[in-house]
């Protein structure tokens, strides 16, 4: 039999919870996600009876209970019932499975959500830990900073980076001076306070399509192009920590590339989940981003770092600037784990016809 190609697949709905630094809500989300849910249903006309598949992304570990994300389908309803899915990850690879299920035509519409209460987190630095190699490092509980503090160490040696073009990438995000934010003490040598993410509680949620559905209920899609997910090894030492190879293989296949770069011609807006100031600067490097690209202009993980939902808010941010015709092709990154090791690349557009 001669393989069927592929359906198109877009991005129509987009919306997240208002960052905090904590909420009075529960741990499951539901709270969160059911004014999240109702924007997406705004937005495109739909209500959740018209939502053929669901798929979240969220951790038991942050939640402190074992199926935390069962209990989020409360924020669905009881009724009718419903197909759905769950990435004990960022809800950026719950979008790549939904966008599978549609893309294969098992599904025409599908909503991704993904929730994160960091704030319940008795000691984030001891659950986030849980995510190292489990025999040779994660017995040593070391703090989320200091680990970044190795990767932005090793740059540093390495002549990747400096100290002032990390502040740089900061004094863009939050709008303060290079020379304020150099003057503050270090949280984790060479890290300061302004190059790490602030903890956060949040939710997000997208409505993805098909093709000929999408058309049906937004007037400018932002259609998937190319999506491609790659990890790198979790061993530290197996690894160039001031490189991200995976990011740049998963952005290879994601933009058709023939060669071992990434083509992205044609893209003006990239939506990096970059969660310290040093790694935008070894992801701009590894992917070939020039300085004409307009990078994470939503502020990013620097501003906002829902967890488990940041990377999902990368893919909206970006369908969002195709949608206000910013851009018409715009490119979204994803990363779950320690130091860049699982990234994902998603390439949005815009379509005439």
């Amino acid at each position: 039999m001669t393989p069927t190609a592929p359906r198109d697949v877009a991005v129509v709905g987009f919306a997240h919870a208002r960052h905090t630094e904590s909420t009075f809500g529960t741990t499951n989300g539901v709270e969160m996600l059911a004014p999240v849910f109702a924007e997406c249903y705004r937005q495109t006309g739909l209500d959740r009876t018209d939502i053929d598949f669901w798929c979240s992304g969220s951790s038991d570990y942050l939640a402190g209970r074992a199926f935390s994300f069962i209990s989020a389908v409360d924020s669905i309803g009881a009724f009718p019932p419903i197909a759905e899915s769950h990435v004990e990850m960022d809800a950026a690879w719950a979008f790549f499975e939904a966008y599978l299920k549609i893309a294969t035509g098992q599904a025409d519409t599908a909503l991704v959500y993904g929730f994160g209460k960091a704030s319940a987190s008795a000691d984030l630095d001891t659950a986030l830990a849980l995510q190292l190699d489990p025999y040779t490092v994660a017995p040593l509980w070391p703090g989320r900073h200091h680990v970044a503090g190795l990767q932005a160490r090793a740059g540093i040696d390495a002549g990747c980076w400096s100290e002032s073009d990390m502040a740089a990438v900061a004094a863009r995000a939050t709008g303060r001076e290079v020379s304020d934010l150099l003057a503050e003490p270090y949280v984790a040598d060479p890290l300061r306070r302004h190059d790490c993410p602030p903890v956060t509680d949040g939710a997000g949620a997208i409505i993805l399509a098909s093709g000929d559905r999408a058309r049906e209920l937004v007037d400018t899609p932002a259609y998937v192009a190319g999506i491609e997910h790659i990890a790198d090894s979790a061993e530290f030492g197996a690894r160039d920590l001031t490189d991200s190879p995976s990011a740049r293989a998963a952005a290879v296949r994601a933009t058709g590339a023939s060669g071992d770069r990434p083509d992205l011609g044609g893209v003006t807006v990239a939506e990096l989940h970059t969660q310290y100031t040093h790694q935008e600067l070894l992801l701009r490097a590894a992917l070939g981003i020039s300085d004409d690209v307009a990078v994470t202009p939503s502020g990013g993980s620097l501003v906002a770092d829902p967890l488990f939902s940041a990377g999902l808010e990368r893919i909206g941010y970006a369908a969002h600037s195709v949608w206000e015709g910013r851009a018409e092709r715009a490119l979204a990154h994803a990363t779950s784990g320690h130091l860049l090791q699982q990234n994902l690349i998603c390439l949005l557009e815009g379509r005439t016809a």
